[in-house]
C-alpha cells in the first residue's frame, strides 16, 4: 500500500472481538471474570493489541437479567476465521459458559466481530458480525480503540456508535 487511501490506518486488515459478561460465575465480579477470559487469548494464539474499557448495560432484550459488562478488543492472529471462532469457543468452555436459552444471562459471550474487510456466510460463520453495528455496547467500545474503523456496509465505528438501537443505556464503566 502507498500510505494512502482506507487502508493507510492499518484497520481494513483489523480483527476485532467482543466481550461480555453478567454472570460473574466462580469469579468476584464480571471484570474479573473478563480480565481471566482475556488471559487465555496469548495460549490459544490470538495476541490483543488494543482493548476498549469495560461498558455496562442493562441485559438485552431482558433488562429483568442482570447487567452486562462489556468491551472489545482489536487481535492479531494466524488462526483463519473458523479457527478463531473455535479458538473462542474453547474459551467460553473453560471460563464455564453455559449454552442454554437464547440470550440468557452467561459468564463469558465472545463474538468475532470483524476479520479484516471479510465479508459474507463463510460456512456459516457471518462476518462482520450480524448485530454489531445496532449494538452501543460493541459499537462505543469499538469506537474507542479504533473509531475510524469503517463497518462494510459503511459508516465509521463513532458513527455506528451514535446510530445504536440497541443498548442505548450502554456507558462506560469507571
Amino acid at each position: 500500500m502507498d500510505g494512502a487511501g482506507p487502508g493507510a490506518d492499518g484497520l481494513d486488515d483489523a480483527v476485532f472481538v467482543a466481550l461480555g459478561c453478567n454472570d460473574k460465575g466462580v469469579w468476584a465480579s464480571c471484570r474479573e471474570a473478563l480480565e481471566a477470559a482475556l488471559a487465555r487469548f496469548r495460549p490459544e494464539g490470538v495476541d490483543v493489541v488494543a482493548r476498549s474499557g469495560w461498558w455496562s448495560s442493562q441485559a438485552w432484550p431482558n433488562p429483568e437479567d442482570p447487567p452486562f459488562l462489556n468491551g472489545v478488543v482489536r487481535v492479531e492472529t494466524a488462526l483463519a476465521p473458523t479457527e478463531l471462532m473455535a479458538a473462542l469457543g474453547r474459551i467460553e468452555d473453560a471460563m464455564g459458559r453455559v449454552r442454554g436459552a437464547r440470550n440468557a444471562p452467561r459468564t463469558l459471550d465472545l463474538d468475532l466481530i470483524a476479520y479484516g474487510r471479510l465479508s459474507g456466510d463463510l460456512d456459516g460463520l457471518i462476518l462482520p458480525h450480524p448485530r454489531a453495528a445496532e449494538r452501543l455496547f460493541v459499537m462505543g467500545p469499538l469506537a474507542e480503540i479504533a473509531p475510524d474503523w469503517v463497518h462494510p456496509s459503511g459508516g465509521s465505528a463513532v458513527e455506528l456508535a451514535r446510530g445504536a438501537t440497541v443498548g442505548g443505556d450502554a456507558r462506560p464503566d469507571r
